[in-house]
């Protein structure tokens, strides 16, 4: 195990590093810790402050590729991010989670971070270079960490910036949705074991993770526990199944690491920021937290809601589609990234006098509002500003049902009363293809962000270049005539669905689309994904305690895709979607009834949506008025 050494770091002036502190938590287990101070001729300075803590698992001294400025094309160096910190005030402390790079024990994913976190921020105000006040920060896992933390309410936590993660209900969201799994799960498993100690020590796991082909095995669903390509590193193979395999929502997924609205009544009562995007996988988790915790806390609390995938927040576009000039933190909510943490920081933790405390409980990016043309980078221009709001859902919305006709429709009457149920085949062994959507560490299978749904060679599964996806016959398109004006979507979505089926068991997913009218450069029109969402069906009734289909009789489901936040513009039409499959994001529902993640057989499901007046399938859409919508 590396010595700790206390030295200056090379181009860095005023900056020394004590690395590879080896703090030990309460079993023993010790974690490999770096601690950044200000010095004066090469020693640290013995005044005690503010620290700033960020404890993450991908190496406290390798690049997050989020500490990015608006046009650069590197990331920041965490040496650098710390200096920029240290020279405002601060101590800045990096860490290894349990298990990863230099820190002891056995990494267990998400549920050791609560403890570790906690007996960490407690360490570090006890040292004489501390003032008894720390902050927290980072970004994904990093934010994981820092809501594990803050569940157990250490005394010395003083401040946190949570940035895309903090699971409010990980049963619901990011590990499993809607009684499905998100397959990011597994292609972050099998990234994460090739940097796995087991892996950095062992040439021959090393050569064998690298000789796996994961598209490959991509296609070879369903798995077999010992036999994927992960089982290279056994503990990262069990977690995975262990998560894949419990389907049901029990005292399993009420644990401390995947669990924060569990924990909101003991929660650190801190100021703290909840930020996340319409193209990432924490949409609810930051909404949820946000809300949960305003309800039940004293301290200040925002909610910033930007247009982008997983952390890009100084990027105006994701996938093919560009939001604009507007649509980054620099320049727009602050100079750049870390001065939006700095002044939270400085006003709570240093009590200066910096405005944070007046800016807006809630800041939502509004995608739309563009031209539709092409750029000259060769993307859709949907545009979008920065909103304010005092809070979420923003207090001025209406939640209005369009219903699904059998005609295709989408509308606000209720559909004829003799309206005929529609069917479809839904084929496990051809899935609908995901394209984009709110993803992350889905490489080298998939990714996400806004995409027009037509199938083309940079996505897993397409096969037909070329046509849309709502050519499918296994995919049900429902759309409004051009609208007639603007109309805001602002919210949670919900999908109410009458369905049957000929198996027990099957999946319907749904997708909000917003439909670009044709133009020169796009002149088969756009059809950009929203938001999109999934029910396996034997949790229709509760997530305690499935139960399976009775071919023929007709269910009542509500699907819950992610919020969102999007003008449609006149001329453009709003678009529902419905299928019983996106693939990869979320795992095949094989409609046989198998145990989850452990399925052998598939058949082939002949799926209904009843779209009658007596059976009058719809979504709920939050529309806000546009005299309602505050510019920041």
């Amino acid at each position: 195990m590396p010595e700790s050494k206390h030295h200056v770091v090379p181009d860095y002036p005023g900056l020394v590093c004590e690395a590879n502190v080896m703090i030990a938590m309460r079993d023993g287990v010790r974690l490999a810790t770096d601690i950044y101070r200000p010095a004066c001729d090469g020693e640290a300075v013995t005044e005690a402050l503010p620290a700033i803590l960020e404890r993450t698992p991908y190496g406290k001294t390798c690049v997050s590729r989020s500490e990015i400025d608006r046009g650069e094309t590197e990331a920041r160096p965490r040496a650098d991010v710390a200096a920029w910190f240290v020279r405002r005030g601060y101590v800045v402390v990096y860490q290894d989670c349990r298990g990863r790079y230099d820190s002891e024990g056995q990494f267990v994913k998400y549920l050791q971070d609560g403890e570790d976190g906690y007996d960490t921020i407690e360490w570090i105000a006890r040292q004489p270079w501390c003032d008894g006040r720390v902050a927290t920060m980072g970004l994904s896992y990093a934010a994981h960490t820092q809501v594990s933390a803050a569940c157990l309410a250490p005394g010395a936590l003083a401040a946190m910036v949570v940035d895309c993660g903090g699971f409010s209900n990980a049963y619901r969201s990011a590990i499993r949705n809607g009684g499905a799994f998100e397959m990011k799960q597994v292609t972050w498993a099998f990234n994460q074991a090739c940097e796995s100690p087991l892996a950095k020590s062992d040439a021959v796991v090393r050569a064998a993770l690298a000789q796996e082909d994961l598209r490959a095995w991509f296609k070879a669903m369903p798995w077999k526990r010992g036999h994927t390509p992960v089982r290279h590193v056994p503990e990262y193979e069990d977690y995975l199944f262990e998560q894949w395999t419990h389907g049901t929502f029990d005292d399993y997924w009420r644990q401390l690491g995947i669990y924060a609205e569990g924990w909101h009544e003991r929660f650190a009562d801190v100021p703290q920021i909840h930020m996340s995007s319409w193209y990432d996988a924490y949409v609810p988790t930051a909404l949820e937290n946000y809300r949960g915790l305003r309800a039940r806390k004293r301290s200040a609390m925002q909610l910033i809601m930007g247009p982008w995938t997983h952390g890009d927040r100084s990027r105006s576009w994701v996938g093919d589609v560009d939001f604009g000039a507007a649509a980054t933190i620099d320049g727009n909510l602050a100079v750049h990234w870390r001065e939006l943490r700095l002044r939270w920081f400085d006003h709570w933790l240093k009590g200066r006098a910096n405005g944070v405390e007046r800016e807006p409980a809630v800041r939502l990016f509004l995608m739309g509002g563009g031209s539709g043309r092409r750029d000259a980078a060769g993307r859709m221009q949907h545009g979008g500003r920065w909103i304010a709001a005092d809070d979420w859902p923003l207090p001025q919305t209406r939640f209005v049902p369009y219903y699904l006709h059998a005609d295709g429709t989408l509308a606000p009457e209720l559909p004829a009363v003799d309206a005929a149920p529609i069917s479809f085949d839904y084929d496990p062994d051809d899935p609908v293809p995901t394209i984009g959507g709110p993803l992350t560490s889905g490489r080298p299978v998939f990714e996400g962000g806004a995409f027009d749904q037509r199938e083309d060679e940079r996505f897993f599964g397409c096969t037909r270049f070329g046509l849309p996806l709502a050519a499918r016959r296994d995919v049900l398109v429902f759309q409004t005539p051009p609208l007639a004006e603007d109309v805001a979507v602002i919210g949670p979505l919900v999908i109410r669905l009458y369905v049957s089926s000929t198996c027990v068991d099957t999946d319907f997913t749904a997708k909000l689309i917003d439909v670009h009218p044709a133009n020169p450069d796009y002149p088969r029109s756009f059809a950009m994904n929203l938001a999109d969402g999934i029910l396996r069906v034997r949790y229709r009734d509760s997530w305690e305690k499935p139960s399976m289909m009775t071919p023929g009789t007709v269910y009542e489901i509500a699907i819950e895709p992610y919020a969102t936040c999007n003008l449609f513009k006149a001329n453009h039409r709003i678009r529902v979607d419905i299928s019983s499959s996106n693939f990869p994001r979320y795992d095949l529902n094989y409609n046989t009834g198998e145990p989850e993640g452990a399925a052998v057989r598939k058949r082939i499901a002949t799926n209904t949506v009843h779209v009658g007046r007596l059976r009058a399938s719809h979504i709920v859409l939050p529309v806000v008025p546009l005299s309602a919508l505050n510019a920041i």
